[in-house]
């Protein structure tokens, strides 16, 4: 069987399989996957030629995949197959330690914090949120209340859980930087303030790089607040961008309009640098490729890395008979989004923490310049 480096196809193989998602023969090797709740959620992690990738295993779409992994060998490597054919050997990041322990209240690590990719500690620090609690206003693809109702969560965690969490990650296993999203509670500073108490406790409890995200606040003045709290990179996401779409598929965060949006990116590009502002941009939901580029020129313009990401349709949400998008669909979007990436300096490589330096979720850093080898 080739290495995978010396295929040609590689980079198309990534794709096809974050699109096509993957059968498992064990679905018990490797890290646990995660059904339900705040995204990356029905994937699990793959590690492809020392890539690794957040591929969905629990979808409609990967149930019928052409894709088949065979249960690891005493090596840890498991056969990829498309369909009766060997294609590559793949791995599985291990479970990580740190999720053998519990609080001093008896609160399991991994309900505070999980492992995103292999080196990436990740955790919703609000777990509900006003626009889920709505049914007229939740996010259509949205899960983040699945995790907490089937008991894998709590719905608050306190800053000192997080440090806690947080030092014994980097202490066990390794962890590079974290990231920390919330819900949107009642207030204001959507999420900003709770942001602002977690990291700066993780900060003083261990030098780990930091990523919060949350919805435009109602004042730029949060996002010197977040920085001085230990924040180094900012997401903020779009996920659609047509007005119709936002207003069908994302109605309560519709309500903050694109100009904030706008705005705020601006602002929060001064505080925190060039490339290490950063929103998601779902593919596959409705806005075609052209506008998805058209979005992220301008996102690049202003110094915000546009992280455009396969749409994955989790159980129990409105979209879960939404199909994902075409393995060509997202090359469509893809191939170019990478040179325009490239042309403005601003690469995954470069953000010091969070969802677009992990880029497991998406194969656009495989299309940036400095990858092109892969598929060369």
């Amino acid at each position: 069987m080739p290495e995978l480096a010396n295929r040609p196809d590689a980079r198309d193989l990534m794709t096809e399989l974050q699109s096509q998602g993957l059968r498992l023969v064990d679905p018990s090797a490797g890290a646990a996957s995660r059904r339900g709740g705040a995204g990356p959620s029905d994937h699990k992690a793959v590690t492809v030629d020392g890539v690794t990738l957040m591929v969905p295993v629990h979808t409609a779409t990967a149930f019928s995949s052409p894709f088949v992994a065979d249960a690891p060998g005493a090596d840890g490597l498991s056969t990829l197959r498309r369909g009766a054919i060997p294609i590559a050997q793949i791995q599985f990041p291990r479970q990580p330690k740190f999720y053998s322990r519990q609080t001093a209240e008896g609160v399991p690590y991994s309900h505070i914090a999980t492992l995103h990719g292999s080196d990436v500690l990740a955790t919703t620090v609000l777990q509900t949120c006003i626009r889920y609690e709505s049914r007229r206003k939740a996010c259509k693809f949205c899960a983040i209340g699945q995790s907490l109702a089937a008991g894998r969560t709590i719905a608050r965690k306190t800053p000192a859980q997080l440090a806690e969490v947080a030092k014994a990650a980097v202490e066990l296993d390794g962890v590079k930087h974290m990231v920390m999203t919330t819900g949107t509670p009642p207030t204001p500073d959507r999420g900003a303030a709770i942001l602002c108490e977690s990291a700066a406790a993780i900060r003083a409890a261990v030098d780990l790089p930091l990523q919060a995200q949350c919805e435009p606040p109602d004042t730029d003045a949060w996002f010197q607040r977040l920085k001085d709290s230990g924040v180094d990179t900012l997401g903020m996401h779009l996920e659609v961008i047509g007005e119709d779409l936002r207003q069908r598929l994302l109605p309560g965060k519709a309500e903050v309009p694109m100009s904030r949006y706008w705005d705020a990116f601006e602002a929060a590009v001064e505080v925190f640098g060039r490339g290490q502002v950063s929103t998601y941009l779902l593919a596959g939901l409705g806005d075609s490729a052209d506008t998805l580029l058209a979005t992220s020129e301008r996102l690049l313009a202003l110094g915000v890395y546009p992280f455009v990401v396969p749409f994955v349709p989790i159980s129990g949400t409105p979209l879960e008979d939404q199909p994902a998008p075409s393995a060509e669909f997202m090359r469509e979007v893809l191939a170019p989004l990478g040179a325009l990436v490239d042309v403005a300096d601003m690469r995954a490589g470069d953000i010091k923490a969070g969802c677009g330096r992990c880029a497991a979720c998406s194969t656009l850093s495989r299309y940036e310049a400095p990858q092109a080898l892969l598929a060369s």
